[in-house]
């Protein structure tokens, strides 16, 4: 048995759907492999089961892949349970980039790392998403490491048809996608310092679309709204979560993703973007050039001049358009999950034996 523990089972979350996935390819090798969340989205219920029920299959040969997240009552159950177990990091950002604007979350993620170090002497593995999860792990005291990377689903999905969205965005604007949680970290702030200069010198026509959830993060979020209007900004449209089935809109009216983020641990929206056809710009922070693969265009420079002129580049001139998008078709044939069930095997292997 391989089962999975999470504090939640949200939607539309990447270590949600990494749980999914992983279940799916944990079945599909013959394991016998459940998901154990504190709490379920309505949407998510049915796809897990609750945390007190792990108790009728927690034993000493059952292999337990826990998503560590900044503590909960999961971390404190399964840090007391039998099981073999896997830490399944995807990252805690530092509490830094929460202090000015979130002081409580900055305390949790901190907590969080100093919890990391426990549990370093209690798993039998720490498995992160990425090289730079992995050393993470490996400085947090783990002594056993691996890397095993998200896949997430690249086919491009076919939604709902949603008209009044797509007579909005295909309205002959370029538009500039930021998408993700709207929170500290993801320094939204740096985009629309640059999108001030692209919209003013560079191309007015043009649209800012920042596509992400804002519950919880508000003391962030709602300051945004107000440097966009100090900027005198048009057009930039915060539109909050979305549904899963908007997303191919959405991404099917981007011109480019732009990304100027200084922490992540994988950063799925990338490859998300590439899987659609577009351009991607992000900045050279965490995990993101491990990600990209050698695709899309890494930023190591965040002057908001620098950026915007690097767009407008990649919008507007068709060659270097193309190049971009060839680059970036190399990288997801390197990121697709055909062998992901074997390769998650190879990855528990020190522990399944």
């Amino acid at each position: 048995m391989v089962h999975q523990l999470l504090a939640a089972l949200s939607y539309g979350d990447a270590v949600s759907n990494d749980a999914l996935a992983l279940q799916g390819y944990l079945r599909g090798s013959g394991f016998q492999s459940d998901i154990f969340a504190e709490e379920a989205h309505p949407r998510m219920a049915q796809h897990c089961r609750r945390l007190w029920e792990y108790e009728t299959v927690s034993a000493p040969d059952t292999v337990c892949l826990y998503h560590f997240s900044i503590g909960s009552a999961a971390s404190r159950f399964i840090f007391h349970a039998p099981d073999r177990l896997v830490i399944r990091y995807h990252n805690i950002t530092p509490g830094r980039f929460f202090a000015p604007f979130l002081p409580h979350l900055a305390r949790q993620v901190e907590d969080g790392r100093r919890q990391l170090q426990l549990f370093a002497t209690r798993s039998a593995l720490g498995l992160g998403v990425s090289e730079f999860n992995r050393r993470e792990l490996a400085a947090a005291g783990f002594a056993r490491t691996g890397v095993f990377p998200i896949f997430p689903s690249l086919r491009p999905r076919a939604g709902a048809a949603r008209p009044v969205l797509r007579r909005m965005l295909h309205d002959g604007r370029t538009n500039l996608l930021v998408l993700g949680r709207v929170i500290c970290n993801k320094k939204v702030e740096d985009v629309l310092r640059m999108f001030a200069v692209y919209q003013r010198y560079l191309d007015p026509k043009s649209r800012l679309l920042v596509v992400g959830d804002t519950w919880g993060y508000e003391a962030y979020a709602l300051p945004l709204q107000s440097l966009a209007r100090e900027l005198g900004l048009q057009e930039v449209v915060f539109t909050g979560q979305v549904e899963d089935d908007e997303l191919p809109e959405i991404y099917g009216a981007a011109d480019a993703l732009v990304s100027l983020s200084e922490h992540e641990g994988f950063c799925v929206p990338l490859l998300e973007a590439m899987s659609f056809g577009v351009p991607v710009l992000a900045y050279d922070a965490g995990a993101v050039a491990e990600t990209l693969q050698g695709g899309g265009v890494l930023l190591k420079d965040k002057r908001p001049e620098e950026v915007a002129e690097i767009v407008h580049a990649v919008v507007k001139d068709g060659p270097l358009r193309r190049a971009v998008l060839a680059t970036q078709e190399r990288t997801l044939q390197r990121s697709r999950g055909d062998q992901a069930g074997a390769r998650l095997l190879h990855a528990l292997a020190p522990v399944l034996a």
